[in-house]
């Protein structure tokens, strides 16, 4: 299966991905209006909202196991499903019980469908093209959003609540379609038990806390943004329209620039602390808003920029962490802190807000946000392969010129020991025997011993024969009792001489 950003099963991921997107952002802000009118009022509002996120988070984190028994394909069909086919039931009725009742479902769906889409985007692109694959599905999501999101009240105003239901009902049953015709990865086949060795399972990675805690900031942020934007100017009845839309734009464009730099230079990670900084600055533009309109606009593309950067980033480092088996895990993770912070910014700074005010409330995600920076930035850590390699050039010594303490570890073979014990073996003349020496190995004193003695005698007439000895006599240096007798006889003893 081809691997790449202009694959077909690719290209149907981001076309299910538009369409499931596109119901879940139509119907964002119609059904807290639904329920308002319902006589469910504010609270009912706000409660239909956060139903659906807190199902949301709570099923993403089954979705990874999900993924692993089931597969990516199905349980994305299954996620679609479920956010669309309950979707026509809102418009039966407007008590609070039963819209609360689809919104759980539906959140379920959404929990699905966001993890799987996710993980599917490391899964269907080789991991040199995962930064411009993950800014491609973040355009995927982030269209239907930036055009949905504003125009679902004016939907309403010409065909109804009911039209606008089954729209949003639609949608996700045809992305379940499209993503019945995408060819996934195929689910690995668990081992036999008698394929089962001491290590079956690969140790599970820890995934880094950088790209979370960025993600958990800047969403909260956004969702800050995004909430509190028309409260915080009431006086702005155009500068608040453009300020969303120029938050989701902004997010679209920094995940767009993210994803063509982290290819290029091929270290995740480093693009965290410039997004938490730009949203921090970002929220302080949106703090100056009751001075100038034009300054709460600035402000929330600012942030939506820093978050699109982030957003980008921190998927691609998770999925680097992760490894191809825990993708899911890693999708898991960067959903969960979208959707976590999204819900923290609309709760938490709504709390902060109420006895403090908005100034207080935007001020402590600045801060917060300008602390984070430094913590998430990316540490500069030597690759595996050159670790032993700096050990070894370190010697034998440590810190101060202390000999280092090797406690229950056996110290490692040179390389230049390993070198010549790789070499074949030769057969050496000091050998007695025929002995094979390795050449690693040292010799003894005795064979130096000689060894030196014949270099300072005349060759042996092993190695070289002389022409004037006749056949059949011993060789020896000149002079020596040895030299010219016949084979066999021994030399006079010492009686006998002279």
């Amino acid at each position: 299966m081809p691997r790449s950003l202009s694959s077909l099963p690719f290209r149907l991921l981001l076309a299910a991905t538009a369409l499931a997107f596109g119901g879940y952002a139509l119907l964002l802000p119609v059904v807290p209006l639904w329920v308002s009118r319902g006589g469910s009022g504010e609270f009912g509002a706000r409660l239909s909202t956060g139903v659906l996120m807190a199902v949301t988070v709570g099923t993403q984190l089954l979705v990874p196991a999900m993924l692993r028994r089931v597969g990516h394909r199905p349980v994305l069909v299954a996620g679609s499903l479920l956010l669309g086919l309950p979707t026509p039931l809102l418009a039966l009725t407007a008590d609070l019980g039963p819209v609360l009742a689809v919104s759980a479902v539906r959140g379920v769906g959404f929990g699905m469908a966001t993890v799987a889409g996710s993980a599917l985007v490391a899964e269907l692109v080789e991991p040199s093209a995962h930064g411009r694959a993950s800014a491609r599905y973040g355009y995927a999501v982030g269209l239907p959003q930036l055009l949905f999101l504003p125009a679902g009240v004016a939907v309403v105003d010409a065909v109804g609540f009911t039209g606008v239901f089954l729209l949003a009902g639609i949608t996700p049953v045809a992305a379940a379609l499209v993503v019945a015709f995408l060819r996934g990865p195929r689910r690995a086949r668990a081992p036999r038990r008698d394929e089962v060795g001491p290590h079956p399972r690969e140790p599970r990675r820890r995934l880094p806390a950088a790209p979370v805690l960025a993600m958990l900031g800047c969403s909260t942020a956004q969702g800050g943004v995004i909430t509190f934007a028309p409260l915080a100017a009431p006086g702005a009845p155009v500068a608040v329209p453009a300020a969303l839309f120029a938050t989701a734009l902004g997010a679209l464009v920094g995940r767009g620039v993210a994803g063509t730099l982290t290819d290029r230079s091929g270290r995740p990670g480093t693009l965290l602390p410039v997004g938490t900084a730009c949203a921090a600055v970002g929220l302080l533009g949106v703090l100056a808003a009751p001075f100038a309109a034009v300054l709460l606009v600035a402000g929330a593309a600012v942030v939506g920029t820093g978050f699109g950067l982030v957003q980008n980033d921190a998927m691609v480092a998770l999925f680097a962490a992760a490894g191809p088996l825990h993708y899911g895990t890693a999708s898991a993770a960067w959903n969960i802190a979208y959707d976590a912070g999204t819900g923290l910014g609309a709760t938490g700074l709504g709390a902060i807000a109420e006895p403090f005010g908005f100034a207080a409330a935007f001020g402590t995600t600045a801060a917060a946000l300008l602390l984070l920076t430094p913590a998430v930035r990316r540490r500069r850590t030597p690759p595996a392969e050159l670790r032993p390699a700096r050990r070894a050039a370190a010697g034998p010594s440590g810190p101060r010129g202390l000999p280092r303490l090797h406690v229950g570890v056996r110290p490692a073979r040179p390389a230049a020991r390993r070198a010549t014990a790789a070499r074949p073996a030769r057969r050496g003349p000091a050998d007695r025997g025929g002995a094979v020496r390795s050449a690693a190995t040292p010799s003894p004193p005795s064979a130096r011993r000689r060894r030196a003695r014949r270099a300072g005698s005349a060759p042996s007439a092993s190695r070289t024969r002389s022409p004037t000895r006749p056949p059949g006599t011993r060789s020896g240096p000149p002079g020596s009792p040895r030299a010219g007798r016949p084979a066999g006889c021994s030399p006079p003893s010492p009686a006998h001489r002279g």
